[in-house]
């Protein structure tokens, strides 16, 4: 299971006791699509992108093996790789107990300096032992993956986006299927992560707009589409001012 594989069986229970909640408001009558779609995006925001979980597949044997395959290998040749890190101020932070992370972000001049300090593009030979040693360390560090600021802020985000996904179950069912779907922007690491959030945060914002019309679910898909295809968001913005002029 992808969220066992991210940490460990006791984090795969968490997952589970999510999805029964969900379960246990879901009917035969709707095909438990709530209940199929939840399971899957659940399981995505639980195994989110941080330095943990990107260094530990830098380093695991299958990608090599797989690497060595794309490149046509032979027996008996060499291979070098070489992998690029641009880890923002946020990325660094995150990784810091939970207490502690949540002060350093709340710090301008702190957040300034960890940027001075780290936000550069990095490359790491990780055919070499030195790189490979330490991303494997990185990759190992599940066991405190827990305590991170970077696991506070997605427990938080994964419980307020539950909540609003299932605020308008009673009256429109597929609404809420729709906006458990969101979660689909939300994904990658760095840059790519923080663009995300926002898009995800824009198109579910939306929903109080569209609360109590008929094509409430069509119009968050429409929205959804829109953010996906759209990297400069300037189509989301057209759609939501469509939407806002329903009002």
């Amino acid at each position: 299971m992808k969220v066992v594989d991210f940490q460990d069986c006791a984090y795969g229970e968490t997952y589970l006791d999510h999805l029964d909640r969900i379960v246990a408001r879901d009917s035969a009558g709707h095909d438990w699509l709530l209940s199929v779609t939840a399971a899957k995006y659940i399981a995505n925001a639980m195994a989110y992108d941080d330095i943990i979980r990107v260094a530990d597949l830098k380093t695991r044997a299958p990608r090599m093996a797989r690497i060595q395959a794309e490149m046509g290998v032979k027996d008996g040749q060499l291979v070098e790789v070489t992998e690029f890190f641009h880890p923002r101020a946020e990325e660094i932070v995150s990784l810091l107990p939970a207490n502690m992370g949540a002060r350093w972000e709340a710090s301008p001049k702190r957040m300034a300096l960890i940027d001075r300090l780290f936000n550069k593009g990095r490359r790491l030979r990780t055919h070499s032992l030195r790189s490979f040693l330490m991303l494997h360390f990185l990759g190992g560090l599940k066991g405190y993956r827990l305590k991170t600021r970077r696991h506070q802020v997605e427990v938080a985000h994964l419980q307020q986006w539950l909540e609003a996904s299932l605020a308008p179950l009673d009256d429109d069912y597929a609404l809420s299927v729709e906006l458990l779907r969101n979660r689909r922007l939300v994904k990658g690491y760095s840059d790519t992560h923080a663009r995300g959030l926002t898009k995800f945060a824009t198109v579910m914002n939306a929903a109080d707009l569209l609360r109590g019309r008929k094509d409430a679910a069509e119009w968050m898909g429409r929205l959804r589409e829109a953010a996906l295809q759209d990297p400069d968001g300037k189509a989301l913005e057209g759609a939501i001012q469509t939407v806002r002029s329903f009002v």
